[in-house]
């Protein structure tokens, strides 16, 4: 066996061995590893990069929009350049983002007005909007962005037709009542009760009742 050695010998290897690991170790915590990426520690003094450079993802996110805005000149029907110019706005939007109440500053929202332009090119000319793009839009509409009820309701009810559950005409019912769509608003807050489990229908038929008495205090917005 490696280890059944005696006296001094013994001593001397056990003494290597330990070095070694010490070495091992303090090289993984120099290059990063095991942080879950490689940036920061010496792998960072070396090369002079940070992988979580904001100034590097919004050059990146930047080019993104040029390119999908010279595809969209080319082909005014380009949804996927829409689609793309949509995420790349909202990205940006969030380097302007409160990380502890997720509100967004002026500089966001001027992202999200973008973001709003192009998300209202796409759906007119999508035949099947993306519905996790209408989530991403009922978010910027929402209240800790742009606040405006009426494309919130409208991004929501994409959302809800693709993915039906209480949870998605509950939001449909909240937005259209606020945005003083009273029809919309019923037969979304009917719809959130029909699909709730039986032992969560009375609780929704209370959300539906609290959502649809605030939203007719509420002041319809608009993103302006």
């Amino acid at each position: 066996m490696l280890f059944d050695l005696q006296g001094k010998r013994r001593r001397l290897v056990q003494a290597t061995y330990l070095i070694l690991a010490v070495l091992m170790g303090g090289g993984l915590i120099l290059f990063g590893v095991g942080s879950g990426n490689i940036s920061g520690g010496l792998f960072d003094a070396i090369t002079g990069k940070n992988s979580n450079s904001s100034s590097g993802g919004s050059s990146i996110v930047d080019k993104r929009i040029k390119t999908d805005q010279r595809a969209i000149v080319v082909n005014p029907k380009n949804t996927t350049a829409m689609a793309d110019l949509v995420r790349a706005h909202y990205q940006l939007a969030g380097n302007d983002e409160d990380q502890n109440t997720g509100q967004f500053g002026d500089q966001g929202k001027a992202e999200l007005r973008k973001a709003s332009a192009a998300w209202q090119r796409y759906i007119a000319a999508a035949k099947k909007p993306d519905p996790s793009l209408a989530a991403l839009m009922l978010n910027a509409y929402g209240d800790i962005g742009l606040k405006d009820n009426t494309h919130a309701a409208e991004a929501a009810e994409f959302v809800a037709d693709a993915q039906p559950s209480a949870q998605a005409y509950l939001q449909l019912a909240q937005y259209a009542a606020r945005a003083g769509q009273t029809r919309k608003a019923t037969l979304a807050g009917q719809k959130a009760i029909q699909l709730a489990p039986k032992s969560q229908k009375k609780l929704v038929q209370q959300q539906v009742q609290a959502l649809t008495a605030a939203g007719a205090g509420a002041t319809t917005t608009t993103s302006g």
